[in-house]
C-alpha cells in the first residue's frame, strides 16, 4: 500500500487558516475557497496578458510556439496529476500553477533582467514572485469593496513561496506568510511541475523553431535519447519527427512519475503525519531523485549552452533589453507621461518602482508600441 499524504494536504474546511482572504466573502456552496481563487485568476487581466508574452520564442517568430500562457496550462495539467495522485488538495496545486508565472514582464527572462537591471540603478530590484502578489493583492480591480482578487491566504504564500525561500529580515512585508516554515506540498510540486513543462516544451519549440536537430539532441541528453530509443523500437518505420514527439511525451511521464515517487519516499522517510511535519521540515521534500535530477540539470544544461543562448534569440534578447531599458528611463526623466493611474502611485511606490510596474504589466506587442511611440516622441 503506498504511503498516504492525505494528512499533509492542505484542507478545505472552514477552519482551515490558509483560507482566510484579507476581506470577508460570502460562502459558496458550489465551490471551494481554492476553485473560487482559481477563478478569480483565470478572469484577471493579468492572466489574459499572458497570451501576448514570451516563453521562449515571440508570438511573432510563430503561433505555435509556447506564449506564456500555453506554457501556464501545461503546468497546471502537471500539477493538477501529481496532486492527485499524492492525494494533496487539487484545488490548491492547480491554482497555484495558472497564477506562477502572473508576474512575469514581457521578453520572457531576457525582459525580467533587464527591468531588474534598471531597477538596481535606482536601488531596486524585480522579483516576479513579488510582483504576482502585488499584481493579485493591488492592480487587479474588480471588486467594489476593495482592490485585489482577495484571494484566500493559501494561494498567496504559495505565489511567492512556490520556487524560492525568502528571509523576514530582508523582506519583513512577507512576514504574514509564515517564512521560517517550508510551503506546503502543494505549492513546493509546482516548481518541478514547471522544469517538467519547459522541459519538454522546449525541446519542441527548439526542433520547431529549426534551432535545434533531433539527433543532436539524442546525443547530448540521455533522457530524451533514452526515451527515443524505446518509441524507435515499438515503432520501426515511423517518421523522425513523430518519434521524437512521442519519446518527449514519454520522458515527460519518467519526470513526473519519478516527482510522484520521490515526493512520497521523502515524506515516508521523515515519518510526515500532517501538514506541520511538511512545514517544520528544514528542506523541501517535492524533488526529483537523484538520477533524474542529474539527467534534468544536463538537459537544462544544454538548453543554455545550444537554444537559450544561441544567436538567434541573443538577437531578441537584445532587442528586449533595449526597449526596456529605453522606456524605462524615458518614464524615468518624464513621469508625467505616465498613465494617471500610474502616476498617482508615485508618491506612495516611488518612480523606479511604478515605472517598473507598468512596464511589467505589458504584453510584447503593447511595449513595442509604446517603445515607437516615445521615439517619435524624442525625435519631436
Amino acid at each position: 500500500m503506498a504511503f498516504d499524504l492525505h494528512r499533509c494536504a492542505v484542507a478545505g474546511d472552514a477552519e482551515e487558516l490558509l483560507l482566510e482572504r484579507v476581506y470577508p466573502a460570502p460562502a459558496s456552496t458550489l465551490r471551494s475557497p481554492f476553485q473560487r481563487d482559481r477563478e478569480r485568476i483565470v478572469q484577471s487581466r493579468a492572466f489574459r496578458r499572458l497570451a501576448g508574452k514570451t516563453q521562449v520564442f515571440t508570438s511573432r517568430a510563430s503561433d505555435h510556439f509556447r506564449s506564456r500562457l500555453t506554457h501556464t496550462i501545461e503546468v497546471a495539467q502537471i500539477a493538477r496529476a501529481v496532486a492527485a495522485a499524492l492525494g494533496l488538495n487539487e484545488d490548491l496545486a492547480e491554482t497555484l500553477a495558472l497564477v506562477h508565472d502572473i508576474g512575469h514582464p514581457p521578453f520572457g527572462h531576457a525582459g525580467e533582467r533587464a527591468l531588474d537591471e534598471c531597477l538596481r540603478r535606482h536601488g531596486r530590484r524585480f522579483d516576479h514572485n513579488l510582483h504576482a502578489l502585488r499584481i493579485v493583492e493591488h492592480f487587479e480591480q474588480r471588486y467594489a469593496a476593495h482592490r485585489g482578487l482577495n484571494l484566500t491566504l493559501g494561494v498567496r504564500e504559495g505565489i511567492i513561496k512556490h520556487s524560492r525561500d525568502y528571509n523576514v529580515s530582508e523582506h519583513p512585508e512577507l512576514a504574514p506568510y509564515f517564512l521560517d516554515q517550508r510551503p506546503p506540498l502543494e505549492a513546493q510540486l509546482i516548481d518541478q511541475a514547471d522544469e517538467i513543462a519547459y522541459l519538454t516544451a522546449d525541446l519542441d519549440d527548439g526542433v520547431e523553431s529549426g534551432l535545434l536537430e533531433i539527433g543532436h539532441i539524442c546525443e547530448n541528453v540521455e533522457i530524451l535519447a533514452r526515451c527515443y530509443r524505446i518509441v524507435e523500437q515499438q515503432h520501426a518505420g515511423v517518421e523522425e519527427k513523430f518519434l521524437f514527439h512521442e519519446a518527449l511525451q514519454l520522458m515527460q511521464n519518467i519526470l513526473t512519475d519519478d516527482l510522484i515517487r520521490n515526493t512520497r519516499d521523502n515524506a515516508r522517510a521523515i515519518g510526515a503525519e500532517s501538514l506541520a511535519d511538511i512545514r517544520m521540515h528544514p528542506t523541501r521534500l517535492a524533488l526529483f531523485s537523484p538520477q533524474v535530477e542529474a539527467e534534468r540539470l544536463q538537459e537544462k544544461r544544454y538548453l543554455y549552452e545550444t537554444l537559450y543562448t544561441c544567436d538567434a534569440l541573443e538577437v531578441e534578447h537584445d532587442k528586449a533589453e533595449e526597449v526596456v531599458t529605453a522606456l524605462f528611463n524615458f518614464w524615468i526623466n518624464d513621469p508625467e507621461e505616465l498613465p494617471q493611474a500610474y502616476f498617482d502611485e508615485v508618491q506612495d511606490e516611488g518612480l523606479a518602482r511604478v515605472v517598473a510596474d507598468y512596464i511589467a504589466g505589458m504584453t510584447d506587442t503593447f511595449i513595442f508600441l509604446q517603445y515607437a511611440q516615445i521615439k517619435r516622441t524624442v525625435r519631436r
